[in-house]
């Protein structure tokens, strides 16, 4: 029997046998708050190390202190920013306004001169049309412009004489037109331009007289009827 124990102690099949180090546990307490210990100091070496190599340590203030004047500097030189930015607005504005100014004063010169020129025209329109010593009827300052093939545009006064107690004239005037057409004589019966006309003293006519686009206008005569198609003033100028 004995003999059985002991072989089965020795042999493959005994029981597995753990080998443990007993330490109180004071100890093991000890251990490792020298090992956290050393870690905390070692973590504090590091951190120390890191502030003196950055700059942070014994000169933190006086980086705190350039730093704030930085950050002055800045707050300083942003507001002068926003001040020059507004002096160039205010002054693009007034630069735009002016320059719409200009522009409206040369359209103004503009006009001013066109209505100058349109007024010296009339004028010396006028000069040509004062009237000569006598009675009647009279057609003065005619004038014919050609703007277009078979068009012409005509313009002219007439004017009645005799003092300002003068009746109402009612009649008509009619332009005719006369000229060549491949070289031979070319005339209507119609007058080209026949329309009513009313006046007093006087009254400026004006208009374009239509006629075949072949035609070479070589004369043009107006002439100015009253009610009953008698002829009180005629004139005829040649192109």
């Amino acid at each position: 029997m004995r003999w059985r124990l002991l072989r089965r102690r020795l042999s493959i099949s005994s029981p597995r046998m753990t080998v443990r180090s007993h330490l109180p546990w004071p100890l093991r307490w000890a251990a490792v708050a020298v090992v956290l210990g050393f870690s905390g100091a070692l973590a504090l070496w590091a951190f120390e190390f890191g502030k003196n190599i950055a700059g942070l340590g014994q000169d933190s203030a006086e980086l705190k202190v350039a730093l704030q004047q930085a950050r002055s500097d800045i707050d300083t030189l942003r507001r002068e920013r926003e001040s020059a930015q507004a002096i160039a607005n205010t002054a693009d504005s007034l630069l735009k306004a002016e320059k719409a100014a200009q522009s409206r004063l040369a359209e103004q010169v503009k006009a001013l001169e066109l209505e100058n020129q349109v007024l010296k025209d009339d004028l010396g329109f006028f000069e040509r049309l004062m009237p000569s010593a006598g009675d009647g009827m009279n057609i003065r300052g005619l004038q014919i412009d050609l703007p277009a093939p078979g068009q012409l545009r005509y313009q002219l006064l007439v004017m009645q004489q005799g003092g300002r107690a003068l009746p109402d004239f009612r009649g008509r005037y009619e332009v005719s037109l006369s000229g060549l057409v491949d070289g031979k004589p070319w005339n209507v019966q119609m007058p080209q331009v026949s329309k009513p006309l009313q006046l007093r003293q006087y009254a400026r006519l004006e208009g374009v007289a239509e006629y075949p686009s072949t035609v070479v206008v070589k004369q043009v005569q107006v002439r100015v009827l009253d009610e009953q198609g008698r002829v009180h003033a005629t004139q005829s100028q040649k192109l």
